[in-house]
């Protein structure tokens, strides 16, 4: 009896990150949400808003560390989604570590002025 093979033997290699980058866009969604939920809820049912109301969120040593780890989290989600497209959309290899590099500072950069805000407050 012979067997017959369909379509093209194929060795899968790689960085095995797939299924890793994937529940980590799903957690830190999750997150996200969770925090414009309880935003929301504290920008809707507080009163009238104003900067006392905003800095008095924040204020909150549990709201500074949740805004905290949701900012780590959004970074990570971005560098994730861009690092993706980059890899499956820009062919040539300098451009797409320009990009990647141009990326990284991009999202430090926000990084550092994300945490400037919420220690500012």
């Amino acid at each position: 009896m012979t067997q017959e093979n369909f379509g093209s033997r194929r060795l899968v290699v790689g960085a095995h990150y797939g299924l890793r980058d994937w529940l980590a866009q799903r957690v830190t969604a999750v997150l996200m949400a969770l925090f414009t939920i309880v935003l929301v809820v504290q920008v809707l049912f507080g009163g009238p808003m104003g900067y006392d109301k905003w800095a008095g969120i924040f204020a909150a040593q549990w709201m500074r560390l949740f805004t905290f780890i949701v900012i780590v989290a959004l970074l990570y989600h971005v560098w994730v989604g861009m690092r993706d497209v980059w890899m499956d959309y820009v062919k040539p290899v300098g451009v797409k570590l320009a990009l990647q590099v141009f990326t990284i500072a991009w999202l430090l950069g926000c990084a550092g002025w994300a945490l400037q805000v919420l220690w500012r407050l």
